[in-house]
This record gives C-alpha cells, sequence and structure tokens, in this order.
C-alpha cells in the first residue's frame, strides 16, 4: 500500500513538473523522504509526441535527470524506505555524489510506434539519443543500459516504468575530450534529444547558472 501511494504521489508530482529552474552545482541539501516526489517531478520530463500527418504515435518517452539534487533526495527517500544505518546512507551518498562528477545520467522509459525498433541498445533502433547544450553542441552517451527487469526500486521510485515501454539508463560524460564541461555553468538549459527518421523529440530543463553551489566536505543527510 505504501509503494503504491509513493507510486500515485510521484505521477501527480511530474503532472506538474518543471515549475522551475533547475541548480546544477554542488552543494550540501537538506531533504527529508517526504521531498522526494516533489524533487523527481522538477527533474523529470516527458513527451507524448504525435505525427498528424501520418495519424500515428512517434514517441512516448520520460526521461529523470539525475541531477546531483535529485540523487541527494533519491538517497534519502531509499535510505529511510530500506531503513539504511547512518554510515551506510553516508557511504551510499557519497558514492553517488561523486558519480556526478563524472557523469551525467538519466533514467529513461520510451517506446514508439513500433516496440522493438523503440530499444536504444539494438543496433537496428529507431532512435539515437544526444545530450544538447544552448549552443547546439551535442554529446552522444557512453553508456546506454536497458534494464530488461526493473526492481521494486525503479518501479516505485520512477513511475513511468511499465510493460508497455523499454527502461533504460543513459550516461553521459560531464566533460569534453577538449576538458570543456559538457553543461557550462553558466548554461541556462540542457535537452535531452531523441532523434531519427521517424522525427525528434527534445525533453528539456531549464537551468540556473546562479543558484550557489559548492561540495560539501562531508556527504552526510539531513
Amino acid at each position: 500500500m505504501a509503494a503504491r501511494s509513493l507510486a500515485i504521489a510521484l505521477a501527480i508530482a511530474l503532472a506538474g513538473c518543471g515549475s522551475r529552474a533547475l541548480p546544477m552545482r554542488p552543494s550540501a541539501r537538506s531533504f527529508t523522504p517526504d521531498d522526494y516526489p516533489r524533487l523527481y517531478g522538477d527533474w523529470t520530463r516527458g513527451s507524448n509526441e504525435f505525427a498528424f500527418d501520418r495519424l500515428e504515435d512517434v514517441l512516448h518517452v520520460t526521461a529523470t535527470f539525475e541531477s546531483w539534487e535529485f540523487r541527494w533526495a533519491y538517497v534519502v527517500r531509499y535510505a529511510a524506505d530500506y531503513s539504511l544505518a547512518t554510515h551506510d546512507r553516508t557511504r551510499l551518498l557519497r558514492s553517488t555524489l561523486a558519480d556526478a562528477q563524472e557523469r551525467h545520467r538519466f533514467f529513461v522509459t520510451m517506446v514508439g510506434n513500433r516496440y522493438r525498433e523503440s530499444d536504444l541498445t539494438d543496433p537496428g533502433s529507431a532512435w539515437r539519443v544526444l545530450l544538447v547544450d544552448p549552443a547546439g553542441r551535442q554529446t552522444r552517451p557512453v553508456e546506454v543500459t536497458r534494464l530488461r527487469r526493473p526492481g521494486a526500486a525503479e518501479r516505485v521510485y520512477f513511475p513511468s516504468v511499465s510493460v508497455q515501454r523499454h527502461t533504460f539508463r543513459v550516461a553521459f560524460p560531464t566533460q569534453h575530450e577538449d576538458g570543456t564541461p559538457v553543461i557550462a555553468p553558466d548554461a541556462r538549459e540542457v535537452v535531452l534529444r531523441f532523434t531519427g527518421a521517424e522525427g525528434t523529440v527534445d525533453l528539456r530543463w531549464e537551468l540556473d547558472p546562479s543558484a550557489p553551489g559548492e561540495a560539501p566536505a562531508f556527504a552526510g543527510a539531513d
């Protein structure tokens, strides 16, 4: 019952997502487990694209940007649900925040008008995924992993998971090969682009470059 209630709350939060410009810079956060639905909504975008000229669905896609802020809220909720000891929660938080410095990660569920062609890990997929900055520079993922059987945590914390959709974890580098950031500190938006012969679908996150930030010396959670 608790899991079902959380899923409903997350779905409601998603319906109103994207209401604020989002902070990208690392900084200490203070969340409670009940904050997770709000943060999930803030960092999740979705699209149900329809081709009117062909009278068919093009792509149903939902993506959660697993940013520094989102990861912090996720760990607080996860630790509470699984009754993790303080040191285990801190270890998990430290690990995921360290990874956030190396990878921009997205949790993606999607299906196009042909289920088999919607698998991003299949060489014959109808779609490719890119991260696009405000200047139009495109970055390809360094990792795309398909979750064939999402577990309880994925099903509850990411309510777009469905047997009708493929589920993926998609990772991009935080830096280009020339050392420049993939998402610049002054960027005001970032786009996750799904593109192919059938069309292009952009999921857009508005960012707040003025938000203060400083990585905490000790990654504990309140």
